[in-house]
Protein backbone atom coordinates (compact mmCIF):
# COMPACT_ATOMS: atom_id res chain seq x y z
CA UNK A 1 0.00 0.00 0.00
CA UNK A 2 1.33 3.68 -0.98
CA UNK A 3 1.56 6.28 1.48
CA UNK A 4 -1.52 8.14 -0.57
CA UNK A 5 -3.44 4.47 -0.78
CA UNK A 6 -2.86 4.46 3.60
CA UNK A 7 -4.45 8.11 3.67
CA UNK A 8 -7.09 7.75 1.98
CA UNK A 9 -7.80 4.68 4.24
CA UNK A 10 -7.35 6.07 7.20
CA UNK A 11 -9.64 9.00 6.10
CA UNK A 12 -12.19 6.58 4.57
CA UNK A 13 -12.23 4.63 7.87
CA UNK A 14 -12.40 7.66 10.01
CA UNK A 15 -9.37 6.83 11.76
CA UNK A 16 -7.89 10.64 10.52
CA UNK A 17 -8.72 14.07 10.44
CA UNK A 18 -8.14 15.74 6.76
CA UNK A 19 -5.61 18.15 6.39
CA UNK A 20 -7.03 20.35 3.62
CA UNK A 21 -10.01 20.96 1.55
CA UNK A 22 -8.89 18.42 -1.55
CA UNK A 23 -8.65 15.73 1.36
CA UNK A 24 -12.36 16.84 2.74
CA UNK A 25 -13.80 16.39 -0.84
CA UNK A 26 -12.02 13.41 -1.65
CA UNK A 27 -13.76 11.09 1.20
CA UNK A 28 -15.92 8.35 0.24
CA UNK A 29 -18.91 8.92 2.35
CA UNK A 30 -20.30 5.06 1.66
CA UNK A 31 -17.09 3.95 3.37
CA UNK A 32 -17.04 5.91 5.98
CA UNK A 33 -20.43 5.47 7.34
CA UNK A 34 -20.70 1.44 7.43
CA UNK A 35 -17.10 2.28 9.08
CA UNK A 36 -19.09 4.17 11.62
CA UNK A 37 -21.95 2.28 11.72
CA UNK A 38 -21.21 -1.21 11.21
CA UNK A 39 -24.81 -2.43 12.66
CA UNK A 40 -26.38 0.11 10.04
CA UNK A 41 -29.68 -1.32 7.84
CA UNK A 42 -29.34 -2.48 4.60
CA UNK A 43 -31.84 0.32 3.34
CA UNK A 44 -30.10 3.12 4.99
CA UNK A 45 -26.38 1.74 3.56
CA UNK A 46 -28.52 2.05 0.24
CA UNK A 47 -29.64 5.49 0.14
CA UNK A 48 -25.37 6.11 1.62
CA UNK A 49 -24.60 4.71 -1.90
CA UNK A 50 -27.18 7.34 -3.24
CA UNK A 51 -25.67 10.54 -1.30
CA UNK A 52 -22.63 9.67 -1.88
CA UNK A 53 -22.46 10.28 -5.32
CA UNK A 54 -24.20 13.99 -4.55
CA UNK A 55 -21.98 17.12 -4.41
CA UNK A 56 -20.16 17.97 -0.85
CA UNK A 57 -22.79 20.38 0.09
CA UNK A 58 -25.61 18.51 -0.98
CA UNK A 59 -23.99 15.39 0.26
CA UNK A 60 -23.13 16.55 3.85
CA UNK A 61 -27.05 17.98 4.50
CA UNK A 62 -28.49 14.29 2.93
CA UNK A 63 -26.44 13.07 5.17
CA UNK A 64 -28.12 14.72 8.25
CA UNK A 65 -31.46 14.26 7.05
CA UNK A 66 -30.50 10.48 6.97
CA UNK A 67 -29.49 10.04 10.58
CA UNK A 68 -32.18 11.80 11.73
CA UNK A 69 -34.01 9.21 10.74
CA UNK A 70 -31.42 6.42 11.71
CA UNK A 71 -30.18 6.04 14.16
CA UNK A 72 -31.54 9.41 15.37
CA UNK A 73 -30.68 12.96 16.75
CA UNK A 74 -29.46 11.35 20.43
CA UNK A 75 -26.81 10.18 18.15
CA UNK A 76 -24.56 13.66 17.65
CA UNK A 77 -23.11 13.63 21.46
CA UNK A 78 -21.40 10.26 20.12
CA UNK A 79 -20.82 12.01 16.72
CA UNK A 80 -19.39 15.34 17.82
CA UNK A 81 -16.23 13.23 19.40
CA UNK A 82 -15.52 11.12 16.75
CA UNK A 83 -11.70 11.26 15.34
CA UNK A 84 -13.23 12.16 11.90
CA UNK A 85 -14.04 15.76 10.77
CA UNK A 86 -16.26 14.35 8.37
CA UNK A 87 -18.52 12.59 10.55
CA UNK A 88 -18.18 15.46 13.25
CA UNK A 89 -19.98 17.44 10.22
CA UNK A 90 -22.53 14.82 9.81
CA UNK A 91 -23.40 15.94 13.54
CA UNK A 92 -23.50 19.53 12.20
CA UNK A 93 -26.32 18.55 9.32
CA UNK A 94 -28.19 16.43 12.09
CA UNK A 95 -28.85 20.07 13.77
CA UNK A 96 -29.90 21.53 11.09
CA UNK A 97 -32.48 18.81 9.71
CA UNK A 98 -34.37 18.06 13.40
CA UNK A 99 -37.19 20.45 14.48
CA UNK A 100 -35.84 22.48 16.95
CA UNK A 101 -35.96 26.41 17.87
CA UNK A 102 -33.97 29.03 16.47
CA UNK A 103 -32.33 29.05 20.00
CA UNK A 104 -32.03 25.47 20.61
CA UNK A 105 -30.68 25.02 17.50
CA UNK A 106 -27.82 27.54 17.72
CA UNK A 107 -27.14 26.42 21.17
CA UNK A 108 -26.75 22.69 20.13
CA UNK A 109 -24.14 23.58 17.08
CA UNK A 110 -21.97 25.76 19.34
CA UNK A 111 -19.84 22.99 20.28
CA UNK A 112 -19.53 22.26 16.54
CA UNK A 113 -18.77 25.88 15.59
CA UNK A 114 -16.02 26.13 17.95
CA UNK A 115 -14.31 22.92 17.06
CA UNK A 116 -10.56 22.63 16.21
CA UNK A 117 -10.81 21.52 12.84
CA UNK A 118 -11.58 24.04 10.02
CA UNK A 119 -13.97 21.68 8.49
CA UNK A 120 -16.26 21.31 11.40
CA UNK A 121 -16.47 24.86 11.94
CA UNK A 122 -17.38 25.62 8.43
CA UNK A 123 -19.97 22.69 8.42
CA UNK A 124 -21.36 24.09 11.57
CA UNK A 125 -22.76 27.42 10.23
CA UNK A 126 -23.73 25.83 7.01
CA UNK A 127 -25.85 23.69 8.49
CA UNK A 128 -28.15 26.28 10.37
CA UNK A 129 -28.21 28.88 7.93
CA UNK A 130 -31.45 28.23 6.60
CA UNK A 131 -32.86 28.19 9.88
CA UNK A 132 -30.81 32.02 10.46
CA UNK A 133 -32.05 33.33 7.53
CA UNK A 134 -35.98 32.11 8.10
CA UNK A 135 -35.77 33.88 11.36
CA UNK A 136 -32.65 37.22 11.10
CA UNK A 137 -33.91 39.12 13.62
CA UNK A 138 -33.77 36.76 16.47
CA UNK A 139 -30.82 35.16 14.91
CA UNK A 140 -28.88 38.46 15.39
CA UNK A 141 -30.09 39.25 18.58
CA UNK A 142 -28.72 35.90 19.80
CA UNK A 143 -25.42 35.77 17.97
CA UNK A 144 -25.24 39.62 19.33
CA UNK A 145 -23.64 38.06 22.74
CA UNK A 146 -21.66 35.10 20.55
CA UNK A 147 -19.64 38.32 18.94
CA UNK A 148 -18.60 38.76 22.01
CA UNK A 149 -17.23 35.52 22.65
CA UNK A 150 -13.59 34.95 24.21
CA UNK A 151 -13.48 32.43 21.81
CA UNK A 152 -12.48 33.73 18.39
CA UNK A 153 -13.92 30.75 16.12
CA UNK A 154 -17.34 31.54 18.25
CA UNK A 155 -16.80 35.36 16.77
CA UNK A 156 -16.30 34.62 13.65
CA UNK A 157 -19.63 32.04 13.56
CA UNK A 158 -21.79 35.05 14.24
CA UNK A 159 -19.88 37.12 11.63
CA UNK A 160 -19.68 33.90 8.80
CA UNK A 161 -22.83 32.78 9.63
CA UNK A 162 -25.06 35.63 8.84
CA UNK A 163 -22.80 37.10 5.74
CA UNK A 164 -25.80 38.48 3.18
CA UNK A 165 -23.87 36.20 0.50
CA UNK A 166 -21.60 33.51 1.68
CA UNK A 167 -19.50 30.71 -0.04
CA UNK A 168 -21.70 27.40 -0.95
CA UNK A 169 -24.99 28.48 0.52
CA UNK A 170 -28.22 30.76 -0.78
CA UNK A 171 -28.23 34.22 -0.13
CA UNK A 172 -29.58 36.24 2.58
CA UNK A 173 -31.78 38.34 0.24
CA UNK A 174 -32.74 40.71 3.65
CA UNK A 175 -29.27 41.87 4.50
CA UNK A 176 -28.06 41.84 0.31
CA UNK A 177 -31.23 44.28 0.48
CA UNK A 178 -30.40 46.39 3.76
CA UNK A 179 -27.60 45.70 5.35
CA UNK A 180 -27.93 47.89 8.36
CA UNK A 181 -29.61 44.70 10.86
CA UNK A 182 -25.90 42.88 10.77
CA UNK A 183 -24.44 46.08 12.55
CA UNK A 184 -25.18 44.60 16.17
CA UNK A 185 -22.66 42.14 15.16
CA UNK A 186 -20.16 44.26 12.82
CA UNK A 187 -19.57 47.13 15.21
CA UNK A 188 -18.35 44.61 18.09
CA UNK A 189 -16.60 43.20 15.71
CA UNK A 190 -14.85 46.13 13.88
CA UNK A 191 -11.71 46.23 15.39
CA UNK A 192 -11.15 41.79 16.14
CA UNK A 193 -7.78 41.06 16.91
CA UNK A 194 -7.94 37.60 15.12
CA UNK A 195 -7.16 37.73 12.05
CA UNK A 196 -9.34 34.56 11.35
CA UNK A 197 -12.10 36.94 12.33
CA UNK A 198 -11.58 40.13 10.73
CA UNK A 199 -10.85 38.13 7.06
CA UNK A 200 -15.09 37.26 8.01
CA UNK A 201 -16.13 40.82 8.78
CA UNK A 202 -14.53 42.02 5.84
CA UNK A 203 -15.88 39.57 3.43
CA UNK A 204 -19.50 40.24 5.38
CA UNK A 205 -18.75 43.77 3.95
CA UNK A 206 -17.69 42.96 0.57
CA UNK A 207 -20.56 40.65 -0.07
CA UNK A 208 -22.78 43.69 0.87
CA UNK A 209 -21.12 46.24 -1.25
CA UNK A 210 -22.30 44.29 -3.95
CA UNK A 211 -25.94 45.43 -3.62
CA UNK A 212 -24.98 48.60 -1.28
CA UNK A 213 -21.74 50.04 -1.79
CA UNK A 214 -22.39 53.53 -0.59
CA UNK A 215 -23.52 52.01 2.76
CA UNK A 216 -20.69 49.99 3.15
CA UNK A 217 -18.32 52.92 2.05
CA UNK A 218 -20.11 55.01 4.76
CA UNK A 219 -19.22 52.22 7.59
CA UNK A 220 -15.68 52.25 6.78
CA UNK A 221 -15.42 55.65 6.62
CA UNK A 222 -17.15 56.27 10.22
CA UNK A 223 -14.97 53.09 11.75
CA UNK A 224 -11.74 54.79 10.39
CA UNK A 225 -13.26 58.37 11.46
CA UNK A 226 -10.96 58.56 14.96
CA UNK A 227 -7.62 56.66 14.80
CA UNK A 228 -9.21 53.40 14.07
CA UNK A 229 -6.68 50.37 15.03
CA UNK A 230 -4.78 48.39 12.93
CA UNK A 231 -7.45 45.53 12.64
CA UNK A 232 -9.86 48.37 11.99
CA UNK A 233 -8.18 49.22 9.03
CA UNK A 234 -7.16 45.77 7.34
CA UNK A 235 -11.14 45.09 8.08
CA UNK A 236 -11.97 47.83 5.66
CA UNK A 237 -9.20 47.33 3.26
CA UNK A 238 -10.66 44.07 2.44
CA UNK A 239 -14.34 45.46 2.92
CA UNK A 240 -13.80 47.80 -0.08
CA UNK A 241 -11.41 45.45 -2.34
CA UNK A 242 -14.25 45.49 -4.76
CA UNK A 243 -15.84 48.96 -4.35
CA UNK A 244 -15.00 51.53 -7.39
Amino acid sequence: MTRRDGRAAALNSGQAEAATLAEVLAVDTPILFRSVFPEAPDRCSAEVDAVGRLGISARMAAMGQLLVRWPGSAVIERLRHHRSDTVRGWGCFIIGAQNMSLRERLAAIRPFADDPHFGVREWAWLAVRPAIAERLDDALTILSDWAADPSERIRRFASEATRPRGVWCKHIAALKANPEPGRVLLDQLRADPAAYVQDSVGNWLNDAAKTRPEWVRHLVDEWLAHSAPSATQRIAKRALRSVD
